[in-house]
């Protein structure tokens, strides 16, 4: 290294590698935990959550589990399943709380990122009608769904969902689901807003066009190669977090912790179908989720969703799913066999010979043409017209394969990985995320902070930020009301009546 192009030692108390939503959650709980910590993030990009976190890369329904029906599985005494759907919807009221407190403290807008939309879950099928209405009975019975309201009458479905209706075949049996306090969240520009305030204040350092080229453990703790076109920089600091996407697993192998041999990725491209026509999308005001086809994985689950991008209303329909090796839309095609170790490379090669639904769903959705894209969307839209859409390049989705004492498994979701003593964590895996970001920072937080999250004044803020924290929102509807009310107010998501 040419010691000209090198900057002076830089030392940090927090190091985050992202600039997306997940760096800027943890950052903005650091803050408001320790307002005296020096936090530097660092992105590789131009600018704040280009990646996983842009509103035209990920789902950005506020994943409350209202409506995603994979979130459900039938089981074989012929219930649904409901702990996941209510592990999503306590862990999303948490993060609308954190949000509100930042509202009321005039750091947040929340006309910049959230809008109130309902989540609907609709079907057609005999089968799948009986279905959601075992969903619906057993779901409605719990606090934090009881405001679900159920459907088979085409008057009333063709109120709460009129594109969607019209043109359908009337004796096709059809019933659906509806929540009205659902959400659609942009979370890129929640993002870029969280951070405004921590760089205005000092306490926040954050570079763009910058990658972290490697990092070893030091004295202190970390020490991270920083490289951007005009410069290297080193930094040292006591904890780093890895927040950047589909990147965070070749950094987590860089690091070479011993957690780290456990991980592989296996990445998944998206694509959408995008309406911009303000006829059509006036139309349309809800996020609408089906039932994944007999085979096919669930992240395959297809949704027509009203989404603000870019302060402007459009629809997506989707996702179309396929394939390339980047583990990040604007990665390299070697980001996947740069990632084979010797550690994780049966592991993957047994999830590929025990999925073998996932890579022919894979393959069938490489395979589909403009028609099939639209026969899909015309299960949803009858009356839908290929000049009216336009296919977009989605985020790429990195899934965790783990090593196990069974074997390579495929894990749906996200995972939390940190060095034993703390001084490290990576955030690896896909949605739910960001809509579950603040309980996953607060894992973070327990695992890496153990001794300051203990202490009386971190309890005081955490208690301040998030009323409900440490208490079970599942297992107290008044408390759930309580932090619904509070919310709601804040965000401006009340409902009319």
């Amino acid at each position: 290294m040419n010691s000209r192009s090198v900057r002076p030692l830089d030392r940090y108390d927090v190091v985050l590698v992202g600039a997306g939503i997940m760096s800027a959650t943890l950052a903005t709980l650091l803050h408001e935990l320790d307002p005296e910590l020096r936090l530097l993030v660092v992105e590789r990009l131009e600018a704040p959550a280009l990646e996983s976190s842009a509103a035209g890369n990920n789902a950005g329904t506020g994943h409350a589990a209202n409506c995603e029906l994979n979130y459900t599985p039938l089981q074989a005494d012929g219930t649904v399943a409901t702990e996941k759907p209510l592990a999503i919807n306590a862990s999303f009221e948490c993060s609308l709380e954190f949000w509100s407190s930042l509202c009321a403290q005039g750091r947040l807008d929340p006309s910049w990122f959230i809008h109130r939309v309902p989540h609907i879950s609709f079907v057609w099928g005999e089968g799948d009608v009986a279905y959601l209405r075992q969903r619906y009975e057993q779901m409605k019975a719990l606090p934090a769904f009881a405001a679900m309201e159920w459907s088979r009458d085409e008057a009333e479905l063709a109120s709460w969902i009129p594109l969607v209706m019209a043109g359908r075949d009337p004796q096709m049996a059809v019933a659906a689901t509806r929540i009205e306090r659902g959400t659609d969240v942009d979370f890129g520009a929640l993002s870029r807003a969280l951070f405004v305030p921590l760089q205005a204040s000092g306490a926040l350092d954050l570079v763009f066009g910058t990658s972290v080229s490697d990092l070893n453990r030091c004295a202190e703790g970390w020490e991270l190669q920083l490289r951007c076109p005009s410069q290297r920089r080193v930094v040292t600091t006591p904890f780093v977090f890895l927040g950047a996407g589909g990147g965070a697993l070749p950094l987590l192998q860089r690091s070479r912790i011993p957690e780290a041999a456990s991980y592989a990725g296996f990445p998944v491209s998206g694509q959408w179908l995008v309406c911009n026509d303000p006829d059509l999308s006036e139309h349309h005001f809800a996020k609408v989720y089906g039932k994944a086809k007999v085979g096919a994985p669930p992240m395959s689950v297809p949704h027509l969703d009203s989404r603000w991008i870019d302060g402007r209303r459009s629809l997506l329909f989707g996702p179309y799913a396929g394939f390339s090796s980047k583990f990040l839309k604007q990665g390299s095609l070697l980001d996947l066999p740069r990632s084979v170790r010797s550690s994780n490379l049966l592991p993957m090669l047994q999830v590929g010979v025990n999925n073998i639904p996932l890579v022919r769903y894979l393959v069938n959705q490489l395979r589909q043409s403009s028609e099939d894209r639209m026969e899909a969307l015309k299960a949803f839209l009858p009356t839908a017209r290929a000049d009216d859409w336009t296919l977009s390049v989605a985020g790429q989705r990195v899934q965790i394969i783990k090593r196990t004492p069974a074997g390579g498994r495929l894990q749906l979701g996200t995972e939390v990985v940190a060095a034993a003593d703390g001084s490290l964590a990576a955030l690896l895996g896909a949605s739910p995320g960001a809509s579950t970001s603040v309980t996953i920072m607060l894992e973070i937080l327990q695992r890496c902070f153990p001794d300051r999250l203990a202490s009386q004044a971190w309890q005081q803020r955490l208690q301040a930020l998030l009323p409900s924290y440490g208490q079970d929102l599942n297992a107290d509807a008044e408390l759930l009301q309580r932090s619904r009310d509070r919310s709601d107010a804040l965000l401006g998501l009340s409902i009319s009546r």
